[in-house]
């Protein structure tokens, strides 16, 4: 049976600073964020699954990545652990909003490494993450491929 890749798509919406960075993207601001997630796997051959056919069942995708990224992110602010907005940081978790405070930049690129992470860890062994596209605006984008990695 041929490998096939699959591919779901989400939407979230996150805000985030880059501490120490030279240009506007300083500041706190938010973005769109676009998620491509594709696996790869052979498709199910027994005849008495209910997943006959499929590589991984959409759904089951769906949830991992909405445990592991969308719901945690999707409309929370992410700083850097060592930066200086944690006293902003700290008043925006004491007022109840959700503030991620990671052990990276928030860039796209980062982003797109750590949510690789969490991905992979969480799909059954017979299914392989492929690649991430993490698109933050229209035309800019991260890409994270497993044979690059």
């Amino acid at each position: 049976m041929s490998n096939i890749r699959i591919t779901k798509k989400f939407n979230f919406e996150t805000g985030h600073a880059l501490y120490g960075y030279d240009g506007k993207c300083k500041n706190v601001h938010g973005h769109s964020y676009k998620l491509s997630v594709t696996v790869i796997g052979k498709p199910i051959t027994d005849t008495n699954s209910v997943k006959l056919g499929m590589v991984i069942d959409f759904g089951d995708l769906k949830k991992i990545v909405k445990e592991e990224v969308v719901d945690k992110f999707d409309h929370a602010t992410v700083f850097n652990k060592n930066t200086p907005h944690l006293e902003l940081a700290n008043e925006l978790i004491n007022r109840g909003h959700d503030v991620i405070l990671a052990d990276y930049q928030p860039s796209s690129e980062n982003m797109v490494i750590d949510f690789a992470a969490k991905i992979k860890a969480r799909l059954p062994k017979e299914i392989q993450l492929h690649s991430l596209k993490l698109q933050e605006t229209d035309t800019a984008y991260a890409e994270w491929h497993a044979s690059d990695n």
